[in-house]
């Protein structure tokens, strides 16, 4: 007489058959004991995939503007950058929501924390370097990709340490220059000239020590503010939504000029307040 086989038998062949394996991660529950958890969570992992594609969708414009550059339509280039830049710019705010999401659902993974940095390194790291490349720094040569290179290799150093020093570092500060801060620099030099015209073999060797720059703020022990500690779910007066309404109308009035010098005040703030630290340093007895 021929017995049925067991539900998880059942299970476990059909899993077989599927030439993806099934993710597994280990975890611990609230009593501190070890749990393995199957599957993703498939929320926060869709913005973080929105993010990845913002990152892939720049570096194909930054390429269509190359090739439109060597056509010699330099309108059309001019649009591509455009594109390349916001899509950078949109990919900054996907990358914001994934955590919060994430930590608002209690949906938080080490698949998802990983899947993040990949993405940023894409989105933060490459899609910049690329548009800076393709723009300006592709009439320098050899100094044009090493610079293109020295901020690849920053952001990829910069969130490496950032992994290592989860839990540990004071999440009021960022040590060094966050990756989305550094290609909002990049992007917005691009957009905000590009938008008037400009090319960047005008510009090159200010687009070089700006991005070579934004590399190494990245990889520095500079502290910069997190603003971590801002509470977004707390009660907060009246004018402070008129603030807000404020801040949209002034950003919308100027995308390209006004993210560029919002970016630019962030990115030297870090290296105006370590100055102003080492000389109160050296006043006091």
């Amino acid at each position: 007489m021929s017995e049925r086989p067991e539900e998880p038998n059942q299970a476990s062949d059909a899993e077989s058959m599927l030439p993806i394996d099934e993710h597994v991660e280990e975890g611990h529950d609230a009593e501190g004991r070890k749990v393995r958890h199957r599957g993703i969570y498939l929320l926060p992992n869709l913005f973080t995939t929105a993010n990845l594609f913002a990152g892939f969708y720049s570096i194909i414009n930054s390429m269509s503007a190359q090739s439109a550059l060597a056509a010699g339509d330099a309108a059309s280039a001019s649009k591509y950058f455009g594109f390349a830049a916001i899509a950078i710019f949109v990919a900054m705010v996907l990358d914001g929501l994934d955590g919060r999401v994430a930590r608002m659902t209690n949906t938080q993974s080490a698949f998802g924390a990983e899947y993040d940095s990949l993405s940023d390194m894409v989105a933060f790291g490459v899609a910049p370097a690329l548009l800076a490349f393709a723009w300006a720094l592709g009439d320098m040569g050899k100094v044009g990709w090493m610079v293109a290179f020295i901020y690849v290799a920053g952001a990829a150093l910069r969130l490496a340490r950032f992994n290592t020093q989860v839990g540990t570092a004071d999440k009021r500060y960022f040590i060094g220059l966050a990756s989305p801060a550094a290609a909002g620099v990049v992007a917005g030099i691009v957009w905000a000239f590009s938008d008037y015209g400009i090319q960047g073999s005008k510009m090159s060797f200010l687009v070089a020590l700006m991005v070579a720059a934004a590399g190494m703020l990245m990889v520095s022990n500079i502290k910069y503010n997190s603003f971590k500690e801002l509470d977004l779910k707390g009660r907060v007066p009246f004018v402070a939504i008129l603030v807000v309404v404020l801040v949209f109308a002034v950003v919308f009035s100027d995308p390209p000029r006004i993210l560029l010098l919002a970016f630019l005040v962030y990115a030297a703030s870090g290296p105006i307040q370590y100055l102003l630290h080492l000389r109160r340093d050296k006043t006091l007895p």
